[in-house]
């Protein structure tokens, strides 16, 4: 038990560290993080699945075909 405590205490350092910053943060500045967070959301919302792969790869496109 104590390897899965030391992993979720591993993992949960960043949200830590995120939620400590948080506190110091002004209004403006969330606002700001919220609009990157939704930003970022929507930028793996895109870029996801097979449909979302052909907004915008070209390099895959570029690939030779396969003999």
């Amino acid at each position: 038990m104590a390897i899965f405590s030391r992993l979720r205490a591993w993992w949960n350092k960043d949200e830590l560290e995120r939620a400590d910053e948080e506190t110091h943060m002004t209004q403006a500045e969330r606002d700001v993080a919220e609009e990157d967070y939704e930003a970022r959301k929507d930028d793996v919302a895109t870029t996801g699945g097979y449909l979302g792969r052909a907004a915008g790869d070209y390099e895959g496109d570029s690939e030779s075909p396969r003999p």
